[in-house]
């Protein structure tokens, strides 16, 4: 009887999806060791940042590439990062760089407006690449940098391509051919062209011209915070192409984009398909396919597309900080994948919430969410000291752009949160902010260490995590309990930090609590603009709530797109919040769940929204 159970139970656990199976968890943004900036060393301003990645799956071991870092990531889980300094690199920082493997050797090409080098290595993770060739040909037709700007606001003549390759992206077909794309600008389009690789590398033909941005057609390709069109200041601004990637699946081929630009919550990967490489494209009228413009993490723009080893897809992005520099910015990654008709979608539904790694084929990407909520959210927050007008309560606001700062930056220093009753804590996550930090370039003292205590009375503290030994910097560092605790008061003790300030923006706290979710929103109403890029979406308050997703998407079992708002800031706006990222003369549906760390409501009726005539 005993032998029968333990088969039945071995049987029950192999039969157990493989997110379920103990799987290690983490939170965007991706938790890795961005490094500082050095542009505005004589400015004095002084921060770290990450942008426009690249994930490539190379040798069974994953390859991550951003913007200005004088180097590179490599994981075997896509959970632990370990950086990398090569031997080779381009003197100017690489940014935006393409990458891809064949099985074999990997590839990597920087953005330029003039030839610059192609690499190839084995082994990246041992630092070693070697030339494949010393300089990459010119682009065919393509002016120089200072010949450009003879030509003015009217732009080039017919014929004539911008400087470049920028923001290129290399993709290798299954026969063998590959393929260039390239482009970053509010003027010109995305180009592409077949190449030979054999070095020193020539293209095969002239460039193709592939597309432009429609703004006045697609809503999420307007500039600004929510797709305002402009600045801040009211300023009108065209909107920004870039982050060309290509992948193929199911035979077609899905060339994606960025837009409509790196700075506020707006920023979001698109996709044109076609039969060929090199088209023609048609616009997908389900874009954008990846898309977060609300919470503390916002923005998924200008990334990459890859598939796990396991075969689960994934976009990776861009979010923006922007507090010391417009291009202050992170890392994300997202899971999702493909219908089978063909539509590319992504997840950003708690998107920036702790999720699964997956350690095997996950058919719904949505199960990876584990559940857990921002317990901080709005907690009241009590500091040892504080600089100024920094005070505790900007950690628990859930915006990367307001934090606390200590009044020194002394180990011992705590940030200590009352969650208002006893609650179940899976996670923490300690986002550090750059405030007058003094660093311009990479040292060996850059690391952060630091204590999570935690307690139910505010008198008995207990050790949570312990990073007291880090050697290494975590700006966002991500950190999961051995096992979950009940807690009310959770404690950051500080150890180190290189920067001349310790400030933090968000101290998030993870878990559930006891109570019930909140109930199914009610009487939810939506109403197409005048202007169809826009529609307006009633939420009456649903008791208990913490915040609201609002989902929609070109069928009534596909609302892959989600807009996320706090309860407190919809009050703020009426109890409605408008989305201006549809597409003209497309017909959507819209819904509305609640959520709370009790849980997640059902999802409210589905609303038709029509385009009109």
């Amino acid at each position: 009887m005993r032998q029968t159970l333990l088969i039945a139970l071995a049987a029950a656990l192999t039969a157990l999806p493989a997110a379920a199976q103990e799987a290690r968890t983490w939170a965007n943004p991706v938790d890795l060791d961005y490094k500082y900036n050095f542009e505005q060393t004589h400015q004095g301003i002084s921060y770290r940042t990450g942008a426009d990645p690249v994930i490539v799956l190379h040798r069974d071991r994953y390859v991550l590439f951003q913007t200005l870092a004088d180097g590179y990531w490599t994981s075997e889980n896509l959970l632990d990062w370990t950086y990398v300094q090569p031997n080779k690199w381009p003197f100017e920082s690489n940014v935006a760089p393409a990458a891809v493997s064949d099985g074999e050797r990997l590839y990597l090409m920087q953005s330029a407006f003039e030839p610059r080098p192609l690499l190839v290595s084995e082994h990246p993770e041992t630092g070693r690449w070697d030339w494949h060739t010393r300089i990459l040909p010119p682009v065919p037709g393509a002016v120089s940098r200072g010949e450009e700007g003879r030509y003015g606001e009217g732009g080039l003549p017919e014929g004539r391509l911008p400087p470049g390759p920028w923001d290129p992206g290399l993709f290798i077909d299954d026969d063998g051919k590959w393929y260039l794309y390239w482009g970053s600008s509010n003027v010109y389009p995305l180009y592409g062209s077949e190449i030979d690789p054999t070095p020193p590398v020539r293209f095969v033909g002239e460039p193709l011209a592939l597309h432009v941005l429609h703004p006045d057609e697609h809503g999420w390709e307007r500039f600004g915070r929510d797709h305002s069109g402009g600045l801040p200041d009211g300023t009108p601004i065209n909107p920004y192409m870039e982050g060309a990637w290509m992948t193929k699946h199911g035979g077609r081929y899905y060339l994606q984009y960025g837009a409509p630009g790196t700075e506020y919550n707006a920023y979001a990967n698109g996709v044109y398909v076609g039969d060929d490489p090199l088209g023609p494209f048609e616009y997908a009228d389900y874009n954008p396919v990846s898309y977060k413009p609300g919470g503390f993490v916002e923005g998924t723009g200008h990334g990459s597309t890859f598939q796990d080893r396991h075969g689960n897809w994934w976009n990776t992005g861009t979010p923006w900080i922007g507090h010391n520099w417009t291009f202050e910015r992170r890392i994300a990654m997202f899971p999702g994948g493909f219908t089978p008709d063909g539509q590319m979608h992504f997840s950003s539904r708690f998107g920036d919430y702790p999720q699964r790694m997956p350690t095997g084929k996950v058919d719904d990407p949505e199960s990876l969410f584990t559940g857990w909520f921002p317990l901080s959210y709005k907690a009241p927050a009590e500091a040892s000291s504080t600089e100024g007008e920094f005070t505790a309560d900007r950690a628990t606001d859930e915006n990367p752009r307001t934090f606390w700062v200590a009044g020194s930056n002394r180990a011992g220093e705590t940030l200590t949160l009352d969650l208002g009753a006893t609650k179940r804590v899976h996670a923490v996550q300690v986002n550090y902010a750059d405030y007058q930090s003094a660093i311009y370039a990479e040292r060996p003292d850059i690391r952060t260490r630091f204590r999570i205590l935690w307690s139910r009375d505010g008198a008995d503290w207990r050790v949570f995590a312990d990073l007291s030994d880090s050697e290494r910097d975590r700006p966002n560092a991500y950190v999961e309990g051995e096992r979950p605790v009940d807690a009310r008061f959770i404690r950051y003790e500080h150890g180190e930090v290189a920067a001349a300030h310790l400030a933090i923006s968000d101290l998030r706290v993870f878990g559930t609590s006891d109570g019930q979710p909140p109930e199914r929103p009610a009487g939810v109403r939506v109403e197409r603009g005048a202007d169809q890029r826009n529609a307006t979406v009633h939420i009456p308050p649903v008791s208990m709530a913490l915040g609201y997703n609002v989902r929609w998407g070109v069928a009534p079992d596909r609302l892959f797109l989600t807009y996320q708002i706090y309860a407190d800031d919809l009050r703020d706006l009426g109890d409605q919040l408008e989305v201006r990222a549809l597409n003209t003369g497309v017909d959507y549906w819209f819904a509305v769940e609640a959520f709370s760390p009790g849980g997640v409501s059902p999802l409210s009726r589905v609303v038709a929204v029509p385009a009109r005539d």
